[in-house]
């Protein structure tokens, strides 16, 4: 049975001046965000430290009034979340918090709904490490060194498969010995709080179309299918590293590829994984960097380059023509994440595929990032959308505390 917030059921409010902190640990950012626990969604301090290395990196922290500052900081990726926590603990709101929320990849078969981090929880997490273990451990290593630097803390931890609990079987199942699936090798999906957010947005606003496509685009990269508000399909599997290619991601192989590798081609399991989640992708393809950003200034003289970006733009576009014929149609298409969000080349490299679907962009609209960039009447309505995940996590933990037993004094 799912562990999650449903199981727990009590009535408490947080009083004004108490806070949320969400932690956000991602393939290529950490980002955090200090929320108040009641009242408005806008987040009372935010910060996003990009991974660079060993010789340290920037932090660049956001208040209320939208004044950015930045501070170096020691960013290699096993050291950042130590880094910024330590930070946060002398920042005058620190003592306001009284909950924290953490994005984690993966909940595996048992983790599906918004959960309390006790013992017997994070011992279930070092079960689930095996299906995720290029994201894990440092999300973990995150949520301990929380607790050492604040041990009352009440955590919550918030899983990007949860959205896509619910898909149906035939979305679910791989074609190996149902045994396996039964051992928990079947498709489990991820970005769900992004795609949790998009959703909640547009219903929000009344513009949720029945099918909806989202294609968060980003270092990961992922097209889900939302039919009614629901994932019954996405492109990632068992672990994130399926699906179209992405930043340093292989994507989608032929299993027969890896049983050569591992075969014939004399490789380690070790050197598979490298491969396979830090050598591939963009990376691999380009020979030369995993940025789009790079690749995109670079593809007029360099062929590599030209050839990521190409492979990218198409298998998204792939993707999303799958999407469609699992959703019957097409009424909207969304694009998050950070490429999704914010290239215009890419969007419309992706569009240019896609105009037998009714999904036509405005070129104008396009280049200025608008939030609704499609084209002409009785058109899919083509969105871009910053994701929110921090904003998505607050809104767990805010659910958690209405509904929590456990005092909460300071």
């Amino acid at each position: 049975m799912p562990v999650g917030v449903q199981e727990v059921r009590a009535s408490v409010t947080a009083p004004d001046g108490w806070t949320i902190l969400v932690v956000n640990v991602g393939s290529s950012t950490l980002k955090f965000g200090i929320f108040p626990c009641i009242g408005g969604e806008d987040p009372l301090l935010r910060g996003v430290l990009e991974y660079s290395g060993p010789a340290g990196g920037e932090l660049r922290i956001t208040d209320t009034s939208e004044t950015t500052s930045s501070m170096p900081i020691v960013a290699a990726r096993d050291t950042a979340a130590g880094a910024v926590l330590e930070f946060l603990k002398g920042h005058a709101l620190f003592p306001s918090v009284r909950a924290a929320g953490h994005r984690l990849v993966h909940g595996g078969a048992r983790l599906r709904t918004p959960v309390r981090i006790s013992t017997e929880v994070r011992s279930l997490l070092d079960e689930v490490i095996p299906l995720a273990p290029n994201h894990l451990p440092e999300e973990l290593r995150a949520i301990d060194q929380l607790s050492a630097l604040a041990p009352s803390l009440v955590q919550l931890a918030c899983f990007d498969t949860a959205f896509h609990g619910n898909v149906p079987v035939i979305a679910r199942m791989f074609g190996l010995p149902r045994r396996l699936a039964r051992e928990g090798i079947v498709r489990y999906g991820f970005h769900g709080l992004s795609c949790e957010w998009v959703v909640e947005t547009l219903r929000n606003s009344g513009d949720l179309a029945s099918r909806t496509i989202i294609a968060h685009l980003g270092n990961g990269a992922s097209i889900t299918a939302v039919l009614n508000g629901r994932s019954v399909d996405t492109s990632m599997g068992m672990t994130p590293s399926g699906g179209l290619v992405m930043g340093t991601r292989s994507g989608d192989l032929d299993p027969g590829v890896v049983l050569y590798l591992l075969r014939s081609a004399g490789f380690s399991v070790s050197e598979l994984d490298d491969a396979v989640n830090r050598n591939g992708g963009l990376l691999g393809i380009s020979e030369s960097s995993s940025d789009v950003r790079e690749l995109l200034a670079a593809s007029s003289t360099d062929a590599r380059a030209e050839d990521a970006i190409a492979v990218f733009c198409y298998q998204a576009a792939k993707f999303i023509g799958a999407s469609a014929a699992v959703l019957g149609g097409i009424d909207a298409l969304v694009f998050t994440g950070g490429i999704g969000e914010r290239s215009p080349e890419v969007r419309e490299r992706v569009c240019e595929r896609l105009g037998f679907m009714r999904i036509h962009i405005d070129p104008v609209l396009n280049r200025e990032n608008a939030s609704t960039i499609s084209a002409g009447q009785g058109s899919v309505v083509v969105r871009t959308m910053k994701t929110q995940e921090e904003v998505m996590i607050a809104r767990h933990v805010r659910e958690f505390l209405r509904n929590s037993p456990i005092p909460l004094e300071a």
